[in-house]
Order: structure tokens, then sequence, then C-alpha cells
């Protein structure tokens, strides 16, 4: 099972919440990252910029700003709420490299 078109889901739910909350959009819109998934067999990179994220794509960025591993299931838990992303970090569910003000962005994600 692809997770895909989860993440491309959960990147349009970003877009639209962007356009519709110019306070969150102003604490984003100054960042230019780029930002690894890592599911195992699946792997995808995104890029922010003026608070978009302008491309999505499959495989890993080796000069990444943060990477996150996780599993497709525990992803879908984030997803969906099931599972809580400060959970999922405690119980070593997801691990995430990276500067922890780029953390605190993927927050806004879900």
């Amino acid at each position: 099972m692809s997770m895909k078109q989860e993440i491309q889901a959960v990147i349009d739910k970003f877009h639209r919440k962007m356009e519709k909350d110019p306070e969150v959009k102003k604490e984003v819109e100054h960042l230019e990252k780029v930002f690894n998934l890592d599911l195992g067999e699946e792997t995808y990179t995104l890029k922010l910029k003026d608070a978009h994220i302008y491309s999505f794509e499959e495989g890993l960025d080796p000069n990444a700003d943060v990477t996150v591993t996780t599993t497709p299931e525990n992803l879908q838990g984030l997803i969906d709420g099931s599972l809580r992303p400060m959970r999922a970090y405690v119980l070593k569910k997801i691990q995430v490299k990276g500067k922890i003000d780029d953390l605190l962005f993927l927050k806004k994600l879900f």
C-alpha cells in the first residue's frame, strides 16, 4: 500500500490552511526547507518555500534539512489522528533528524 496519495492529501490540506489562515502563513512563509520522509520501502522529498510545498517527489534529498523516518502504518496514524506526534516521537515510532525549529514546523502539518 503506497502512502503517496495520503501524503498528497496532507500537502493539499496544508495549502488550504495557508490560504485560510494568514497568521499561520506568516509563521512559515519565511522558511525555505527540504524535508525527507523515509518509510522504508517508500521515500519522498518535500520542498517548502513561501508557505507552499512546491515539490513532492519520490526519493531522498541528501541535503535535506529534516529527515523523518517511520513506517507507513505510523505515518497513517499521524495523518488520521490515531497516533499523536509527541507520543510517536517518545515511543520511537518516528525518528526525526534536524534542527528543533524545523521539527516544530512539522507539527503544523498534523
